[in-house]
């Protein structure tokens, strides 16, 4: 049987050359047989794929003896809060994000919503999906769960409700699954939503929604400074990830919201521990301590970011890729949680949400994610450390090489999936210093790379 969709974190392929009703079945099969869950949360996303893969995983789940408590077309976070919320033993997310539309995949949860990857136990359910099953004595029962209510008052709890005032917000749903949520909360809240691509629809008429790509986030810029607004948010398809415009429609990095959110958190709470990748990290230590928190470095990753905060019982965890992880959210991430947070913060301060990124932009500018195509990564990172580590104040191998300097520093790192290296440079208050930096390893990663 192909098993190629099972990846480091999830499941993600083709359909059905690699994905099909056939695989989903034995996935619930051997899901139930490895975790022992006798309760289960299905949901699944807006592809056109999803409600029959779905229904598959439903009845191998019941089949190996579990009760799947179905809730329908949802995001990824919602299985999140169902699994925890209800004290499930387990939950399941049929999605693909923002993979090609003829792409599906899951995204496997344990009990509180505990992350189920490659190293605790997803290369066993790959392992086991070839080998034959034999039912349960007493098969499970499906039962819809509605969840919408209790989700839709957890989230307008991160917010305080007396400090909201009337906004005007630029919604680009993608065509995913988020246009439904901003609906419910627009009952909640007083503010005015400038619907974009709004209706989910599994053939992404509008292409695939990953507002990562520059290429997909004219339509929201352009909808900001045409209405008018205070700020534009674009998600992709499952709504895990949210990406931020500020008034003058300019895209924001995910690095500075990282930033801001925890700021906003500690605020509300005065001290606490924030969890941060070693990608970026000069802006988001400089505002956490100044707001009283204590910074934490985490290996980038989901499964990482939510061991480490479980570990330190951190209030938030961001990622510059626009995951963002909460405490009192099973430690998981949330789409819906960050703009929620930032809007509360432009109603408080009365200041546009440029303000807040500009001086934080100005204080550490940073080159943004650099992909490469390399031969050998791991060869490169080698000879980079080789040249640059000797002279550097520090060190560090958290997440591939981190190289730090007086006054600029730069973190390389090899994909997981992929013959690429990421680089991210940064440095204190000097554009033309990380901008020079960035060109210098740039042309030194060609002049290493042996093609």
């Amino acid at each position: 049987m192909d098993v190629s969709c099972f990846k480091a974190y999830d499941l993600r392929g083709r359909v059905p050359e690699q994905l099909n009703p056939e695989l989903a079945e034995r996935i619930g099969r051997a899901y139930v047989e490895l975790t022992n869950a006798r309760k289960v949360v299905v949901g699944y996303d807006i592809r056109l794929s999803s409600p029959e893969i779905a229904a598959a995983l439903s009845a191998g789940l019941m089949a190996a003896g579990a009760n799947v408590y179905d809730i329908g077309l949802c995001g990824t976070e919602q299985v999140y809060f169902a699994t925890s919320h209800y004290s499930m033993d387990g939950g399941i997310m049929v999605t693909a994000s923002h993979n090609p539309k003829d792409h599906n995949g899951m995204k496997l949860v344990g009990h509180q919503s505990r992350p189920i990857s490659s190293d605790n136990g997803l290369n066993a359910i790959r392992d086991r999906v070839s080998l034959p099953f034999e039912d349960a004595r007493v098969p499970g029962r499906r039962e819809r769960l509605a969840v919408e209510g209790d989700y839709i008052h957890h989230l307008l709890g991160y917010i305080d409700g007396s400090t909201i005032k009337p906004l005007r917000v630029v919604v680009n749903a993608g065509n995913g699954g988020a246009g439904p949520v901003i609906d419910s909360l627009a009952r909640w809240l007083p503010f005015e939503f400038v619907r974009l691509h709004h209706v989910p629809n599994g053939h992404f008429p509008n292409g695939v929604p990953n507002p990562l790509l520059e290429e997909n986030r004219a339509v929201t810029a352009e909808a900001v400074i045409r209405e008018g607004a205070d700020m534009g948010i674009a998600w992709d398809g499952d709504y895990d990830r949210c990406f931020f415009f500020d008034e003058k429609g300019r895209f924001i990095e995910g690095y500075y919201i990282v930033g801001l959110l925890a700021e906003q958190f500690l605020r509300k709470v005065g001290r606490g521990k924030i969890i941060h990748d070693p990608r970026l990290t000069w802006n988001t230590q400089d505002m956490v301590r100044a707001a009283g928190g204590i910074p934490i470095e985490s290996k980038t990753g989901h499964a990482f970011i939510k061991q480490r905060m479980r570990e330190e019982d951190a209030l938030y965890g961001g990622e510059m890729s626009a995951h963002h992880y909460f405490r009192d959210f099973a430690y998981c991430d949330s789409g819906m949680i960050p703009w929620l947070l930032v809007a509360e913060r432009l109603c408080q301060t009365g200041q546009p949400l440029s303000s807040l990124i500009d001086a934080r932009i100005e204080a550490y500018p940073a080159s943004g994610e650099i992909n490469r195509s390399v031969d050998d990564p791991a060869r490169l990172l080698a000879k980079i450390e080789e040249i640059y580590g000797q002279d550097a104040l520090s060190v560090s191998h958290v997440d591939g090489l981190s190289v730090e300097f007086e006054r600029w520093r730069f973190n390389l790192r090899m994909s997981n999936t992929e013959p690429l290296v990421r680089l991210n440079v940064e440095s204190r208050g000097d554009i033309a210093l990380m901008k020079e930096k960035t060109a210098e390893l740039l042309d030194a990663m060609v002049r290493l790379n042996p093609s």
